[in-house]
């Protein structure tokens, strides 16, 4: 079972994405900022990262470019923001993520995502 970890903020847009992913057989935790991302995925390995931007603390930005310069296998990190312009998707591929999804991300465009980054594209 792959295991994807949620970043985000806001309860109401956890929910939603573990409920998606979680009827597609994913295993999902939770983190509401960077720092607990970061807690958790030090801790433990996830298949795929679902980072929200802007966040109290430690934004989504600013967690990518920590978790990429840490010695531990590198999952896949879908960024998902409500900024829909260029210079956001570039930033967030800066910092390292591998996908980037404007809110509101529909359930089937989010489980094609995470299956395309997980190489399940064809399942």
């Amino acid at each position: 079972m792959k295991r994807v970890l949620i970043v985000d903020d806001a309860a109401t847009v956890r929910m939603y994405h573990r409920g998606v992913l979680e009827s597609r057989g994913f295993a999902v935790e939770e983190a509401l900022n960077g720092i607990e991302a970061l807690e958790k995925a030090l801790e433990t390995p996830f298949d795929l990262l679902l980072v929200d931007v802007n966040m109290p603390r430690l934004d989504g930005l600013g967690f990518l470019k920590e978790m990429r310069r840490q010695q531990i296998p590198q999952p896949p990190a879908i960024m998902v923001s409500t900024e829909a312009a260029a210079r956001d998707e570039m930033a967030a591929c800066h910092a390292g993520a591998n996908c980037y999804l404007v809110k509101p991300v529909r359930p089937l465009q989010l489980l094609a995502h995470a299956r395309l980054m997980l190489g399940e594209a064809n399942q």
